[in-house]
């Protein structure tokens, strides 16, 4: 085990994914200034009304986007690897807990799943428009890869981050996308109705 310096949060981060932060909090910004200070990791966690979650992210700040003349920062983090809160500490002014790592099973995906997983992130990005540049694929971690580009819930990303399966994971993100598929045509098809104010233009 070892120490961890935390930032709860009411947002989820997954390995791999960038993530901008504003940091107002005296606390956080004395954390974020430390561990810029001796290129150090922090760990991310879910939090709300029922309080800090026992799984996290180890995250570090990418860029620094922005410095306030009130200390005051607004940053860029990405997602390291995933770790098991074991023991909430204390003693600075920021949340710190023993941690220790999660290891994944030795159960990878198989190249037809990854190979639907791709695809179907491919008919996301038309639907939507985006030009978010598609993972590789040979990417170890690629459940989390695809996960991070799409817009997910706490609830789900969590899920995410607590299965041990990277076939699991690979079917889970499948159906998370699917799911977006629906929604984004679903969007799609109302503002066509709507520009049309629900008829058929015979012009």
């Amino acid at each position: 085990m070892s120490e961890l310096g935390l930032f709860p949060l009411g947002i989820v981060l997954l390995p791999t994914e960038r993530l901008p932060l504003h940091i107002f909090e005296d606390r956080y910004q004395e954390l974020i200034e430390e561990c810029l200070a001796q290129d150090a990791e922090f760990g991310l966690v879910f939090a709300d009304d029922d309080g800090i979650r026992d799984v996290g992210t180890r995250a570090r700040v990418a860029e620094v986007l922005t410095r306030f003349e009130d200390g005051r920062l607004n940053i860029l983090v990405e997602g390291g690897e995933r770790f098991q809160v074991d023991e909430l500490t204390d003693g600075r002014s920021f949340h710190t807990a023993e941690v220790s790592p999660i290891d994944d099973a030795d159960d990878a995906a198989d190249e037809i799943a990854i190979g639907e997983a791709m695809r179907i992130f491919g008919v996301l990005r038309d639907v939507t428009g985006s030009d978010v540049e598609p993972p590789d694929p040979s990417s170890p971690q690629l459940s989390y890869a695809l996960a991070g580009k799409v817009e997910l819930s706490a609830g789900e990303k969590l899920m995410l981050l607590r299965e041990l399966s990277e076939r699991r994971r690979i079917e889970l993100v499948h159906e998370l996308l699917e799911h977006a598929v629906l929604a984004a045509r679903r969007v799609r098809r109302a503002a066509e109705r709507a520009a049309t104010n629900g008829k058929v233009d015979l012009g």
